[in-house]
């Protein structure tokens, strides 16, 4: 084994990764993350940053606004999470993954610390990110939260600009089980004096961002009140992506804007992006208007994201997508029944913790699906999914892995027919 192997192994199966493992993995609170930070010498004060949160959405927003800085010039770091191949595309810098040998040495240095700290291996991940954007000398930092907002590692950061894209009910067993106490854990990113954009006008939540804003002195900025985008179209063929017109107020605003990311949901986050950078530019920056939309026609290109309604191959298309709760299948569901095909074939596979039954009864009824479970411990049981799907009327056989599955699903599906792969973020990882 290299030493990046063995640091990776040590990460792995050393630390709590809740991504893995699930609740055995969650740690309520900053404490860890703190002295971390008292350990690293508090790196993530060094460069300001734009912090995102929301149940869905936010990993899209965050790689649009990261490529629309890193397009305007901005030496740009970007921390998301999960990964889907590699470890390091949590950590990038104007899209480029932090190289193995600062992963190593990071680990090495500290190691002996983490013994007395016993951190998690999510807060382990976002010190080493926040050291090397420090290190590197960024212009600005792009932040995704990992669960939550509140009590999430990321929120000692020194952010200039919040984002909550939207509010749906996920992790509730422990962000809360009704939207406005999530909504809640949700607005604790919320700074004194700075600006937070939230992504959907909610019912149930808006009473929540207007008073934690309040509290703040925060100036608040719906973005789903400013800006819209109509007449979306998903582009099927190379090159793929999205197609819309954007108004501002209900007035003209930018034609025909291209976006390299093709769901039908990036009609919600676009407007959240245009909003961000307007904010952005009201607070000192200089963003051009050529280099926001061609921050958005390269965001593949520029910070390489993958899994959100990517074509695969074509004759059969085949399609995945990392939604992964109810409000992000019934996104793609919806967009599903707007694609031609003539038969439909879902390659589908869940992690346990996820409300099963309701997902599955949002799926197609006129497919044939190929059960799988994901490789890893949290990882559902795919006769006990193909079991709760039958129930439901949806049908399909039950196959060891997710590669099994899809190979399946080619030999089935004919030139004109769909394969749509999903169900987990961990799921489409596996096709990549």
């Amino acid at each position: 084994m290299t030493d990046y192997e063995k640091t990776l192994a040590y990460m792995f199966d050393c630390l709590p990764m809740f991504h893995r493992v699930g609740a055995a993995a969650y740690k309520s609170g900053l404490d860890n993350t703190l002295a971390l930070s008292r350990l690293c010498g508090a790196p993530e004060l060094n460069f300001p940053s734009v912090h995102i949160a929301g149940t869905n959405g936010k990993g899209s927003v965050s790689h649009m606004i990261a490529s629309v800085l890193q397009t305007q010039g901005l030496k740009t770091g970007l921390y998301t999470s999960p990964h889907l191949k590699d470890f390091r595309e949590r950590i990038r810098i104007n899209g480029k993954m932090i190289p193995k040998s600062k992963v190593v040495s990071f680990v090495n240095n500290y190691k002996k610390d983490f013994a007395s700290i016993h951190p998690s291996f999510f807060e382990i991940t976002f010190e080493l990110a926040m050291e090397y954007f420090s290190e590197q000398k960024i212009d600005i930092a792009v932040v995704e939260t990992g669960m939550g907002g509140r009590l999430d590692s990321t929120n000692i950061i020194r952010s200039v600009l919040t984002i909550i894209t939207n509010i749906g009910l996920d992790h509730t067993q422990f962000l809360g089980d009704t939207l406005e106490k999530i909504a809640f854990e949700k607005a604790g990113i919320i700074k004194p004096g700075t600006t937070v954009v939230i992504g959907k006008t909610q019912e149930e939540t808006e009473k929540v961002f207007l008073e934690t804003a309040s509290k703040n002195k925060s100036k608040i900025v719906f973005a789903d009140k400013v800006f819209h985008a109509n007449d979306f179209r998903f582009i099927n063929q190379p090159p793929f992506g999205s197609t819309c017109e954007i108004q501002r107020d209900d007035k003209p605003f930018f034609k025909n804007v291209y976006c390299a990311l093709g769901g039908i949901y990036q009609q919600e986050n676009i407007p959240v992006v245009l909003s961000a950078i307007e904010q952005l530019n009201a607070i000192g920056y200089t963003i051009e208007e050529k280099n926001t939309m061609r921050g958005l026609k390269k965001v593949i290109k520029n910070t390489n994201l993958q899994g959100r309604w990517q074509v695969l191959s074509q004759q059969p298309l085949v399609i995945c997508d990392t939604g992964h709760n109810k409000d992000g299948l019934t996104q793609v569901v919806t967009q599903i029944k707007q694609m031609q095909y003539n038969k439909l074939h879902i390659v589908f596979g869940m992690v346990s913790d996820k409300d099963i039954q309701a997902i599955i009864k949002l799926m197609p009824e006129d497919a044939t699906y190929y059960f799988c479970k994901p490789d890893i411990p949290r990882g559902l049981d795919v006769l006990a999914l193909q079991k709760t799907a039958a129930s439901a009327g949806r049908n399909g056989k039950a196959y060891c892995s997710v590669a099994e599955a899809l190979s399946a699903a080619r030999e089935q599906a004919a030139v004109n027919d769909l394969i749509f792969v999903g169900g987990s973020t961990f799921v489409v990882a596996e096709v990549l």
